[in-house]
Parts: C-alpha cells; structure tokens; sequence
C-alpha cells in the first residue's frame, strides 16, 4: 500500500442522480483530454473490472490482518458491514468507468539516499510542491487541490462533448483505491514496495480519479495491464529500515514511516525509532532506491504547480525544532506536511535529533523532555539516551 491516506473521507454509498447517459467514452479521447487538463499521462477502466474481486479480497485480508493501524477511514462500511474501499461497486453501483490520471512530481533534487549535511531533516517529496504567486514568490501547494482542480476541469470538458453523466473526482480524499483502479487502467504495476510504478515515469506520480457513469465506446473495450517487471529485485525491501515491507508486494502499515511520521498520533514504539532515521515526514527509500527511478530511467516534471520548494529539501532539524504553532503554519499552510500538525512534527523531530548523534541537540531534548506534553517528553527522553549510547560508542575502544 502506499501510504498518503491525506484526507480524512466521509463518503457513503451514493445514489444515482441522473438516468444512465446515452452517450459513451472513448478512452483514447479521454486520454488526450485529460493530458490537456494538465496530466503527465491518465488511462481508462471498465468497471467492474477483471482483476476487482481479487482486489477486493486482498483489501478485506489486508484490513482484517490489522495492518491499517489507526486509519480507521480505511476500515469504513456501509450498513452491510462491506467494507467502502473493497469494490468499487460499494459505495458507487452506478459506475461505469473509471478515468485515472497520473501527474509526475520527480524533480531535480537529491534523493533522500544521497549524502547529506549533518543534522538534516528528511521531508517526503510529494510534500515539498510549491507554486508561484501572483508576486513571483513561491507559496506551498496541496497536490490535492492542485489535482482536483485538473479534474474538474477534464470532467467540464467530458460534459460539454457527452451531455449530462453521474461522476465523482477523487485525490486521496473518497472511498476508492487508486492504485488498483490504475493498475487495471494499464499505468503500470504495482511494485513490491506497493508502490505503482510506471513503466516510462517511475513511481513520483500522484494519482487522481474521476468516477463516471459513462460505459465504453465499444462493447466488450479492455485494457490489458501492464507486466509485472520488478523480477526478482528486492532493493526496495532490503532498504526499508522499519521493515513495513513484510514480504514482496506486502506492507504493515504499522511499520512503515510514512504512516508513523504522519498519520501515527501519539507515542511511537521504541523498538521502531532508532529505523526512522531523519524522516520527520513521510519516507521515499524505498522509492529513491527503486532502479525505475534511477535518473536516466525517470524523467524530471516541469509541472510548475508541483515544482520543489528549496528550503524544504534537506532543512536543518534545528530550524524545525525552533517553528512554533503560528510559524509551523506560516510555512506549512497550504502543504501536505501541515497534516502532520505542529506537535507531531516535534515529535518526529525528537527522534530524528537522537539518530543523529550530534551532541549539540541535547539542550533542545532536555528541554523538550521537561516541558509538559506527555509524548515530546517522553519521545525526547528516549532521543537523549540514544545520544548518550552512540556516544559511548564511538568512545569505545
């Protein structure tokens, strides 16, 4: 599974507003459109598709083997007791299609894996878009409403050629599993790192969907997916320092940093903290160490509403560490990384601050571990001894 569950849903089964069009959608039309709406590329599923059922029941497996930990948006029924996310058909029976599109967000800027300056922080890229202000500053900006926007507007463009259909437009936010619907939609495969993986763009790619009641222009229309090609490469899983990725194509979210560093509230394992490194937010390794992303493999985005805010890219935990409420939001507001909120960023801090062995953060730990929230305090006490181990360590003969 790939972890950006950003937005909490509160999506229920839906029914039908309109009678079923007469018109129908041409896949390769709606490609084009959605290219021109600003996509790096976007395919169609029929639904329900081939492979939905078997999606379905890996979904439910997934779910009841408690690896979703506290999302518990991912766990959502209808009165049924059928979980939301499992078929498509559940919380939308009147879909017909599904037109899934995919924006490149790689960039030019080292990877998470490549050596950097001391004392630094790790930012998820996905979270480090920017866009330029009507002043030429850069400012954050969401993916989410980024993609949104796009779209609305391919589906104002499907509308005006095909007449009035039902649809629903989805970033991260509804009752859908993108990866799979871009499987079956031929966008690629999905990697043992669960991630999708694009043959031609890699895997730095949002994906946003646009749910429709349009049939396919042709009867019986398929799309083949695309071949499986990781062989028998398993960087992604001998990378990942939390081994969340329990087994090829298989992860416990539980374990993974993306979800501890964002979605995980509250106090984080010890036995897990000492893996997260100096990701304060989100983690890319096991992408930045996929061979589909190597450089001469992944292209770079020159989309200007997802280009890379510079100080964001390796920022010093010290300058995290000193953001207070009202300064976390003047640089957060409008980017992913607010999700994480103030205090869980100081918390992902503090673990970070004790991997890094650096002495110097001590005073800013022994701080934080005697102020009054319960789990900096403790997290920041568990920061020190760590320091002080590694420490001895070194001093060790």
């Amino acid at each position: 599974m790939n972890i950006d569950p950003t937005y909490e849903v509160t999506s229920q089964a839906v029914p039908m507003l309109q009678p079923e069009p007469a018109a129908s959608l041409n896949a390769n039309r709606a490609r084009t459109l959605a290219i021109e709406c600003g996509f790096s590329e976007a395919g169609v599923v029929w639904l329900p598709h081939a492979a939905g059922e078997r999606d379905g029941v890996r979904f439910e497996e997934w779910i009841g083997a408690g690896r979703a930990g506290s999302m518990r948006y991912l766990q959502r029924a209808d009165e049924s007791g059928r979980l939301l996310r499992a078929r498509i058909q559940v919380p939308f029976p009147w879909a017909r299609s599904a037109i899934v599109c995919l924006a490149n967000y790689n960039c030019a800027q080292p990877r998470s894996t490549d050596p950097a300056p001391r004392g630094s922080a790790w930012i998820a890229r996905y979270a480090w878009s920017s866009r330029s202000g009507a002043n030429g500053e850069r400012r954050p900006s969401d993916y989410h409403k980024v993609l949104l926007k796009r779209l609305r507007a391919l589906e104002s463009r499907l509308h005006d050629e095909l007449g009035e259909f039902e649809s629903r437009a989805y970033v991260d936010t509804g009752p859908v599993v993108e990866r799979s619907l871009a499987v079956a939609a031929a966008l690629g495969w999905t990697g043992k790192n669960t991630c999708l993986i694009h043959p031609r763009l890699g895997s730095y790619g949002f994906l946003a969907v646009l749910l429709t009641s349009l049939r396919a222009e042709e009867a019986g229309a398929a799309t083949l997916p695309a071949a499986d090609r990781c062989g028998s490469c398993r960087r992604c899983l001998d990378a990942c320092p939390t081994q969340a990725l329990i087994a090829p194509y298989q992860m416990d979210a539980k374990r993974c940093i993306s979800y501890l560093t964002i979605e995980h509230k509250g106090l984080i394992g010890e036995e897990l903290m000492a893996g997260m490194g100096r990701q304060v937010f989100g983690c890319d390794i096991c992408q930045d160490v996929c061979p589909w992303n190597s450089p001469r493999r992944a292209p770079i985005s020159a989309d200007q509403q997802l280009e890379a805010r510079p100080e964001l890219v390796n920022p010093a935990l010290e300058w995290l560490a000193s953001l207070d409420e009202a300064e976390f939001e003047a640089q957060f507001n409008g980017s992913p990384v607010r999700r994480a909120g103030s205090a869980g960023l100081r918390r992902n801090v503090a673990i970070a601050m004790g991997n890094s062995g650096l002495r110097c953060f001590a005073p800013i730990l022994e701080r934080w571990a005697n102020g009054s929230d319960a789990t900096l305090s403790i997290t920041a006490r568990w920061a020190l001894t760590r320091l002080q181990a590694q420490e001895n360590a070194q001093e060790s003969p």
